[in-house]
């Protein structure tokens, strides 16, 4: 079984699609093998990964996204699976192993237009399809837009971790409170669907620093973010396990230059090798996500 993971927070604007994308790349380079799920209607990871060319053709088609699998139905989330996501201009593959479920616009139109059977609701659909290619994997990340919408509980009900990314600010407090009581009741809803073999639905099992600004001191907010998060253990909301992050990610421009290239920031130049640099807090971060699984 792949750990499936939720990056998820009801604030927008904390850097969620640079986090995922750039985790999802060291892991890849650590050996494993990733799937990254875009659910964000923003299509922003697909974008970056893809770059614009290959995007585009999705986007102008209205085939070969997420959406695909909704209306027309006619193709199933194996169908749309681009694999290798990561290459060169050249298109030499960079990064083997490392694969996208690709999302465009239309995926918007899940939360209105889409009239689906009552007996599959959307989440359903999207983790019998998953399911059928879920070993192939030993991560599968989704990048989830900041609510529990229907796009959303595509990841959520389908992961079995969740973790926030937080900037140091109320707001990602705030956020992070709100999301905690929104999952209480989409799982309380989503219960009578949930089939054998699922496991747990899945909680908050981490907070991760994100974006943070230099000589910006980040302890207070921390510490207001730890209290919360030993309220909702206290009150068995979130895995008895969850955390703060050790590793914090700093603010840095290599990261909008590296979305400009299409590439992780693990890929990009010197900065790639480079000690001490945003490059080795993604790395931390990976390697800390990995550790922390042996308490799920």
């Amino acid at each position: 079984m792949p750990r499936k993971i939720c990056f998820l927070n009801y604030k927008g604007g904390v850097g969620k699609t640079s986090m995922i994308v750039n985790i999802a790349s060291c892991l890849s380079q650590m050996g494993h093998k990733v799937l990254l799920v875009d659910l964000d209607t923003q299509s922003n990871a697909s974008i970056w990964l893809m770059r614009l060319d290959r995007w585009n053709k999705l986007n102008i088609n209205g085939e070969g996204s997420v959406y695909s699998i909704f209306e027309p139905a006619e193709q199933t989330l194996s169908d749309i699976l681009v694999k290798d996501v990561v290459t060169s201009k050249t298109g030499e593959n960079l990064l083997p192993g490392f694969d996208i479920l690709p999302t465009t616009f239309n995926l918007v139109d899940i939360e209105n237009e889409y009239k689906n059977d009552p007996a599959e609701p959307p989440y359903l659909r999207f983790f019998r399809q998953l399911r059928e290619i879920e070993n192939n994997y030993d991560y599968i990340l989704f990048d989830c837009p900041p609510n529990i919408l229907r796009a959303s509980q595509c990841g959520v009900f389908s992961s079995n971790e969740i973790y926030i990314p937080a900037n140091p600010d109320a707001l990602s407090l705030i956020g992070f409170t709100l999301l905690v009581e929104k999952l209480l009741l989409f799982h309380q809803r989503s219960a009578s669907f949930r089939e054998p073999g699922m496991g747990k639905p899945a909680v908050c099992r981490g907070i991760i620093f994100n974006s943070i600004k230099a000589n910006v001191d980040i302890e207070v907010p921390k510490m207001r973010m730890q209290l919360r998060l030993n309220q909702f253990r206290n009150q068995k909301r979130v895995a008895p396990s969850a955390k703060i992050f050790e590793t914090q990610i700093r603010d840095a421009m290599v990261v909008r230059r590296a979305v400009t290239l299409g590439l992780p920031v693990c890929l990009v130049g010197q900065v790639a090798k480079e000690e001490d640099s945003v490059a080795t807090d993604y790395r931390k971060v990976a390697t800390e996500l990995e550790r922390h699984q042996d308490i799920v």
